[in-house]
């Protein structure tokens, strides 16, 4: 049996929301403030999610987007204005009611998204076709006081990036909101190393307003799903509530059409439950904020610390983020501390090795130990990260894989989920009735309609009646 090196962290086949919990907390990530549900990023979390940043906002530079900043809050009549929007998120809504010592003569909500500020301010600056597209996005907390809250998966505040375009015609609209759920895709899976289904999702479980809304959905270790990530089509809807139009090149006067597109910080609990294990965190390098780390032995005999400190220095200067730990922390704490961060690789470094022109590279995902001569020690570093960035994604497309199942029926539905845990394919015919009643009786939601349909049999599911799609269900965090 594999030696545990974390002991205070819940093995995960015993309890796994508390194992969840454990390595939160004990690997930094977060701590609990005094509001419920509103948490604090720690300097770890919030390096991981800098990274996430950094190359999402790239991406969204490198296709046009600007970056803007909406106020926090929004007026009540403002909200009211879209009135499947404002019905879809009411329950949700935290209000301001006072300003200092005076009530406010209209209530201000805290904003759960941003939509009705983007279209106002789209009312004012849209005037001609030559003003379109729009493409903006921003990078900002939302409040929606949810009952039940978790780290990373759901906060009452919490970090996100929300894009809002806006376009002259349906096939560009379409083009945008496609394009960014690609990026998305691209994203969790040659990033963060999660795989993705890419799919749409039915009006049940579209975003409130929108005429479509389109999804990925990862699988955790647990076979649960986690939505990552939504990319929204308006249509012409918010255009039309909030009185936006454009003179267009036949000097008609025209509504335009808009789209939405967001990903959150509950990536990072994404990244947590596709790779961790019983010692923690497992993070993939590409997303890591320490890519390997220097763990010195026997710092105390000459020449060691120095050693240490300027091969740390020459893996900086080759691009890799590295630290080096010069405490006086035993290496068996040290090698624990960052086995529970998840730093990818580990390098360790003593006499004898330095004597030998070498150090040992330890992978962090099977803990495979690798000699290196010093001089080849960052490609080496860099060829391992890559093995083991692929090696992440694999092992996690194995998992879903292996708890994919397909039914028939709904008794077939029902007997799956009470004994495995997993995503079930099965037809649908596209009534809603169906859905709720497969919810309801099998406990599982509708995840997507995935884009590469395949038919597990002709007639719906639940009802008997010919299918429409092929869907992908299952229970979801």
């Amino acid at each position: 049996m594999e030696k545990k090196m974390v002991e205070q962290i819940t093995s995960m086949d015993v309890d796994f929301a508390k194992w969840y919990t454990d390595v939160v907390i004990k690997s930094e990530l977060i701590d609990y403030s005094s509001v419920r549900g509103c948490l604090i990023l720690r300097p770890y979390g919030y390096a991981i999610w800098e990274n996430i940043q950094k190359e999402l906002d790239a991406k969204f530079k490198e296709l046009g987007h600007e970056n803007v900043a909406m106020p926090m809050f929004i007026p009540e009549s403002l909200l009211q204005k879209e009135k499947d929007h404002v019905e879809g998120f009411a329950p949700e809504v935290a209000w301001v009611t006072h300003g200092g010592s005076e009530k406010l003569q209209e209530r201000l909500c805290v904003r759960p998204t941003s939509e009705t500020l983007f279209c106002e301010h789209y009312a004012n600056v849209v005037q001609s076709w030559r003003d379109l597209p729009k493409l903006y996005n921003q990078w900002v907390s939302v409040v929606r006081w949810e009952k039940t809250t978790r780290p990373f998966l759901r906060h009452r505040e919490f970090y996100w990036q929300e894009g809002h375009t806006i376009h002259a015609t349906v096939e560009e609209a379409m083009q945008e909101t496609l394009q960014m759920l690609d990026v998305y895709a691209d994203f969790c899976e040659n990033y963060l190393a999660m795989p993705v289904i890419k799919g749409q999702k039915t009006d049940k479980e579209k975003f409130a307003g929108a005429e479509k809304t389109y999804t990925i959905e990862a699988m955790m270790h647990d076979g649960k799903a986690l939505q990552s990530g939504t990319s929204h089509y308006f249509g012409d809807g918010f255009a039309r509530a909030f009185e936006i139009q454009f003179t267009d090149k036949d000097n008609q006067l025209k509504h335009p059409f808009q789209t939405s597109w967001g990903m959150s910080t509950r990536l990072i609990g994404g990244i947590i439950m596709t790779h961790g294990d019983d010692n923690g965190l497992v993070l993939p390098p590409r997303i890591a904020p320490i890519q390997a780390v220097v763990v010195p032995i026997a710092m105390h005999k000459p020449g060691v610390r120095e050693k240490a400190e300027e091969l740390t220095a020459a893996l900086k200067a080759a691009g890799i983020r590295v630290k080096v730990d010069v405490s006086d922390n035993s290496p068996g704490w040290k090698f624990s501390e960052y086995e529970m961060k998840g730093v990818p690789v580990r390098v360790e470094l003593g006499p004898k090795d330095i004597e030998a022109g070498q150090c040992v590279l330890v992978r962090r995902d099977n803990r495979e130990k690798i000699a290196v001569k010093l001089e080849n020690v960052a490609e080496e570093i860099k060829r391992v990260m890559d093995e083991l960035q692929a090696a992440l994604f694999n092992r996690a497309l194995e998992n879903r894989t292996a708890r994919t199942y397909a039914a028939k029926d709904l008794d077939e539905m029902k007997a799956i989920t009470a004994e495995k845990s997993g995503f079930v394919k099965a037809m649908w015919c596209g009534d809603e009735e169906c859905e709720l009643k497969i919810k309801e009786e099998a406990g599982l939601s509708s995840r997507c309609i995935p884009y590469e349909q395949e038919a597990v049999g002709e007639v719906c599911a639940c009802c008997g009646k010919p299918a429409k799609h092929m869907v992908y269900w299952g229970v979801a965090y």
